[in-house]
């Protein structure tokens, strides 16, 4: 029984990287919707003992970190597509893996 063994390259280490912060910021993004934003609020000591209502992240600052989230996104996104395409056009060569000059040229203008 023979195994195929997957040359891992940098590029598809890279890309899966990449598609991991791709699905957690899908995850971060639908799990915080903007309509249903609230200020996080906490509680700060005073000096005499009391405490005072502080706001840490007001929801402006939630929707704008939410929006540049999706737009980096979207950016990520685009940039992932077109490596794979480049990465699935990639033609595997058999052998010692150089190309002759001929075979080169033929691939580049073979479109």
């Amino acid at each position: 029984m023979s195994k195929v063994i997957k040359k891992t390259t940098y590029i598809n280490t890279e890309l899966e990287w990449a598609e991991q912060q791709l699905a957690s910021w899908k995850q971060y993004v639908d799990a915080n919707p903007l309509h249903e934003l609230k200020d996080r609020i906490e509680w700060k000591p005073t000096a005499k003992g009391g405490v005072l209502p502080m706001v840490i992240a007001s929801i402006e600052a939630q929707g704008k970190f939410i929006q540049e989230t999706m737009k980096n996104y979207l950016a990520l996104l685009e940039v992932v597509e077109k490596l794979r395409e480049k990465e699935e056009a990639k033609v595997e060569i058999r052998g010692s893996g150089e190309l002759s000059t001929m075979a080169e040229d033929f691939l580049k203008n073979r479109r």
